[in-house]
């Protein structure tokens, strides 16, 4: 290989650090996250399915931020962003972050307001 180490400064001393330790280590973290959101969509904790935040239950908004952390560090490891500039970075994080939340903001207020329809209007539920 090629690039078989590459040279990373840690704690002001440089050091090397193999592609295969790199790729245990991005295997074992998102192993790790992914066990958490499995393991929690198992066991669906009642503190977390009973409590509710911006018309949303806990655990819906931790799977979306758990999703948010894997596609980020998927992102910064496998695109090699952590080797680029901080402004090109925050454009490529940052729009797609923003554009999500914008999404989950529309569709929670129009699948309330849909919800709110259906249960107190004229509409009957037909499904």
């Amino acid at each position: 290989m090629a690039h078989e180490h590459k040279l990373e400064i840690f704690r002001g001393t440089l050091k090397f650090k193999s592609n295969v330790q790199k790729i245990w280590g991005v295997l074992i973290f998102l192993s790790i996250v992914t066990a958490v959101e499995v393991a929690l969509g198992i066991t669906k904790p009642r503190v977390l399915t009973h409590n509710f935040f911006l018309g949303m239950k806990l655990l819906n908004w931790i799977f979306i931020i758990l999703t948010l952390v894997k596609a980020y560090y998927i992102a910064w490891d496998f695109m090699h962003l952590r080797d680029e500039k901080t402004a090109l970075r925050r454009s490529i994080v940052w729009t797609p972050i923003f554009l999500v939340c914008y999404l989950i903001f529309i569709l929670l207020f129009e699948a309330d307001y849909i919800y709110n329809v259906y249960k107190d209007g004229f509409m009957a539920w037909n499904f």
